[in-house]
C-alpha cells in the first residue's frame, strides 16, 4: 500500500492543463509572464542570468535557450509540487512568478504579444519548475538539435530562485 505522500507526489504528477508549443527562441530565450506586466527583462539577462538560462522580472520568467531557432516548449498546471525526478533533464531552474491577472503569456520575446498564446490559471503566486533537455545536441552551425524545455506550474508561496541541478559543460 502505498503512504500519503507518495500517492499525493502521483497526483502532482498528473497535470491540470498541459499545452505545447513551437516557439521562436530570437535572442535565445522565451518568456513566461502575467498578461499585465510589461516583461522587460533588459535589465535582468545579467551573465549569471545567462549562464543559468533565467532570467527573473517582476511578473516575468525569461528562460533561455540554446539555439536562436524554434523550439519545443511543454507546461504543465498542477495542483502541487511534482516528484523530484529530474534524472533525464540537463538542467532544473525552480522560480516564483506572480499572477494577478490570472492570465500567462508565452511567446517568444519578438513574437507580437496580442497574438501570443495565453493559459488561464487561478490568480495569484505560482512555483515554477523549469527543465532544460538535451542541451548538446546542437549542430555545428546552432541551428539544429533535440533541446526542449518544459515548465511545470503550481499554486504556492513567493520563493526565492533555485538551481535544482546545473548543467555540466
Amino acid at each position: 500500500m502505498l503512504n500519503p505522500a507518495t500517492l499525493k507526489q502521483r497526483a502532482a504528477a498528473h497535470p491540470k492543463m498541459k499545452f505545447h508549443y513551437q516557439l521562436f527562441a530570437d535572442y535565445h530565450q522565451f518568456y513566461l509572464q502575467d498578461e499585465s506586466v510589461s516583461g522587460d527583462l533588459s535589465d535582468s539577462w545579467t551573465p549569471e542570468a545567462t549562464e543559468r538560462l533565467l532570467a527573473l522580472a517582476d511578473g516575468t520568467i525569461g528562460v533561455g535557450t540554446v539555439r536562436n531557432m524554434t523550439v519545443p516548449v511543454t507546461v504543465k498546471v498542477l495542483d502541487s509540487a511534482p516528484p523530484d525526478e529530474w534524472a533525464e533533464w540537463d538542467q532544473v531552474n525552480q522560480c516564483s512568478i506572480h499572477v494577478p491577472s490570472g492570465r500567462l503569456v508565452i511567446a517568444g520575446c519578438t513574437e507580437y504579444f496580442p497574438a501570443a498564446a495565453r493559459i488561464d490559471v487561478s490568480a495569484g503566486w505560482y512555483r515554477a519548475r523549469i527543465y532544460y533537455g538535451a542541451l548538446d545536441t546542437l549542430s555545428a552551425d546552432g541551428l539544429d538539435g533535440d533541446d526542449h524545455y518544459a515548465i511545470a506550474l503550481w499554486p504556492d508561496k513567493e520563493l526565492e530562485f533555485r538551481v535544482l541541478k546545473q548543467r555540466r559543460v
